[in-house]
C-alpha cells in the first residue's frame, strides 16, 4: 500500500466511523428499517434462494432484520467465520445461536464449509466503510472481503450495504480493492 493511499483511506475510514458513532438511536432505526426493506427487494428482485451475508454489529447498516426475513423465507443464508489466515470460511446461518469468530464478529454457530461454498449463492451482501459512484468499495481495512472475492472464478451479484452519505464521488483505492455490482442505502438500490 502506497503511504499516501494508506494515509487518505485511515483518515477516511476515521471519518465514518465517527459519523456512525454519533447517529441518533431514532435515526439508526430508521435507516435499518429502510435498509431491510430494500434488501428484501433486492433478494426478491434477483429471486435469491441462497445468499451470503453478514451479522451487522450496533453501528454497521442493520442487517439482521433481512437475515431473520431470509431464514423465515426458506432462503439459504451463508455467513462469513473469520481465519486467522486472513482468510473466510462460510457457516450456514439458521438465526438462532451465534459466537465471536476470531476478529470478535458475530458468527453462527454452525459447523464452517470451506471458502468454495460461496460459490454456488446466488447474490452476496457485504459490508463497507465507503463506495463510490463506479462501485469501489472500500471495506474496513482487513482485506477479508477483497480477497474472497478477488478469489473467485465467477461470481454472482456483489452489493455492499451503507448508509446514504457513504456513497461517495470517489475513494482511495489500491490494486487488490474490489469493486461491487451494487449498493443497499437507506434510499434505496444503486447499481453500478
Amino acid at each position: 500500500m502506497s503511504d499516501e493511499v494508506g494515509l487518505e483511506k485511515r483518515a477516511l475510514r476515521a471519518e465514518l466511523r465517527e459519523r456512525r458513532r454519533i447517529a441518533t438511536a431514532t435515526g439508526r432505526a430508521e435507516a435499518n428499517a429502510a435498509i431491510t426493506a430494500n434488501l428484501v427487494a433486492l433478494a426478491t428482485r434477483l429471486k435469491a434462494r441462497s445468499l451470503s451475508a453478514y451479522l451487522s454489529i450496533p453501528d454497521e447498516p442493520g442487517t439482521r432484520d433481512f437475515l431473520a426475513w431470509a431464514c423465515a423465507e426458506g432462503i439459504t443464508v451463508l455467513l462469513p467465520v473469520s481465519r486467522a489466515d486472513g482468510l473466510l470460511d462460510w457457516a450456514l446461518y439458521d438465526g438462532k445461536e451465534e459466537f465471536e469468530d476470531e476478529l470478535g464478529m458475530p458468527a453462527p454457530t454452525t459447523e464452517p464449509l470451506s471458502p468454495n461454498a460461496l460459490d454456488d449463492v446466488d447474490v452476496i451482501i457485504v459490508p463497507a466503510a465507503s463506495v463510490d459512484r463506479t462501485g469501489m468499495r472500500m471495506g474496513w481495512g482487513r482485506g477479508y472481503f477483497d480477497k474472497t472475492l478477488g478469489s473467485m472464478q465467477q461470481c454472482p451479484p456483489v452489493y455492499a450495504v451503507i448508509f446514504d452519505d457513504e456513497l461517495v464521488d470517489a475513494v482511495p483505492s489500491e490494486r487488490h480493492d474490489q469493486r461491487v455490482d451494487g449498493v443497499v442505502t437507506p434510499s434505496g438500490i444503486v447499481a453500478f
